[in-house]
């Protein structure tokens, strides 16, 4: 969609003439500008217990089970190997498959010891794993058994699985970090027996399978094999948890992916990581303020609009802050830009923080737009006719230098 320029003394003109309409009505002094895709941001799935599904960037839109009435919550959302597609997986093993993800089988209607906890494609696609958290193996598709934890006696519950690149094996990984290989994956060693100050949330094998990461839940990184050491998020943890830590593709570097889509790229990684599917668990307030605002995804734009059944850009921003965090603010974009809470360094924003744009860097009454950073550069909006998911840069050098939390 083409991008449409206002001049900066239209838009003086314009903020100008809609002050003096505020002060005889309780509008917003904005303009919402039209919607443009954004060409730089991560790319990411982020999925909630309840099957929910909101994509961002190139990751696209191919259904959610949030209008099905699940049995057990959803513990997880998996892409295929083309990210045209992607499972969600439930406690119970139940599968939900949408875009080119195609449905192997699964554990719905069988008695199970311990839940579900995770999934693994097979390197093929055409088949995956389910793993449950003590350590139980269930293959379908053309995935193949080669053994599991199922009748040990373990430390802390595994949490989840990676296959090696042949798919003719894989390793399990417990909370505390302890490691599993079969089939004809290699144990380089473990953090078993080390005190961590986060319980270990994901692990990542080399390309080659000859080492692998474990992640903790702040961001610290932990190698073994020929996995080198680039960096971790330990020292300095995202208020969003980590979730994922992703190779590069030569092994010479990873991503730390927080459950926002924030990726923090360590050694020769560059860029964005390939789309990624998360599992969204409100944490901070900023999340309950977000979660809040993907509700209204879809609702009309309305001049003024306060809800619920439409916004305008910062009736959004405020009514998502109100219901989901029970915290309140000016009403009107200039004013919260000017206002509402603390300033926020555009490279240091969190889930829920405001961000604005504006005719004038030097001048918060020139603030025409205001929105809701998500993470991974992406923000949620009400512009354009609806609500509605986008990039950061979208609109280049009107974004003014810094965000407010709330």
């Amino acid at each position: 969609m083409p991008r449409r320029i206002l001049s900066s003394t239209f838009v003086a003109l314009l903020a100008w003439g809609l002050a003096g309409f505020v002060q005889s009505a309780p509008v917003a002094a904005q303009v919402a500008p039209p919607a443009v895709d954004g060409p730089t941001g991560n790319n990411f799935w982020l999925a909630t217990e309840t099957g929910e599904v909101w994509n961002f960037g190139h990751a696209g839109s191919y259904g959610s089970a949030g209008a099905l009435p699940l049995s057990k919550p959803i513990v997880g959302i998996t892409p295929t190997t083309s990210e045209h597609g992607y499972w969600l997986v439930a406690s119970d093993g139940g599968i939900f498959s949408y875009g080119d993800a195609v449905y192997h089988g699964s554990t719905g209607a069988i008695r199970l010891n311990q839940d579900i906890v995770g999934m693994a494609p097979t390197p093929s696609g055409t088949g995956y794993w389910l793993v449950a958290r003590d350590g139980g193996i269930f293959a379908f598709g053309d995935a193949g058994y080669y053994g599991s934890t199922g009748a040990e006696k373990l430390n802390q519950p595994i949490l989840g699985m990676a296959p090696t690149k042949s798919g003719h094996g894989y390793w399990l990984v417990a909370r505390d970090g302890g490691i599993f290989a079969f089939g004809d994956a290699r144990f380089y060693g473990s953090t078993g027996a080390i005190h961590l100050n986060q319980p270990i949330v994901a692990m990542a094998a080399r390309p080659d399978g000859k080492g692998y990461w474990l992640l903790g839940g702040d961001g610290g990184a932990f190698t073994f094999g020929a996995s080198a050491f680039a960096g971790s998020m330990g020292d300095n943890p995202a208020p969003d948890p980590a979730q994922k830590i992703i190779s590069t593709k030569d092994g010479g570097g990873y991503w730390i992916v927080d459950q926002n889509g924030t990726a923090t790229p360590f050694g020769d990684a560059t860029g964005a990581p390939p789309a990624q599917g998360l599992m969204f668990r409100p944490v901070t307030r900023g999340d309950k303020a977000v979660l809040f605002a993907f509700h209204q995804l879809g609702k009309p734009y309305i001049w003024g609009g306060n809800g619920p059944d439409g916004y305008d850009c910062s009736g959004l921003t405020l009514k998502s802050w109100q219901a989901g965090a029970g915290t309140s603010f000016a009403r009107v974009a200039n004013d919260q830009y000017h206002t509402a809470g603390g300033p926020a360094a555009l490279k240091d924003l969190e889930t829920g923080d405001l961000v604005f744009w504006g005719s004038n860097h030097d001048d918060w009454t020139s603030v025409y737009h205001a929105a809701m950073y998500v993470g991974g550069g992406r923000i949620v909006e009400s512009t354009g006719d609806h609500v509605q998911l986008n990039s950061l840069d979208q609109w280049g050098g009107d974004v003014m230098p810094f965000g407010r939390r709330p």
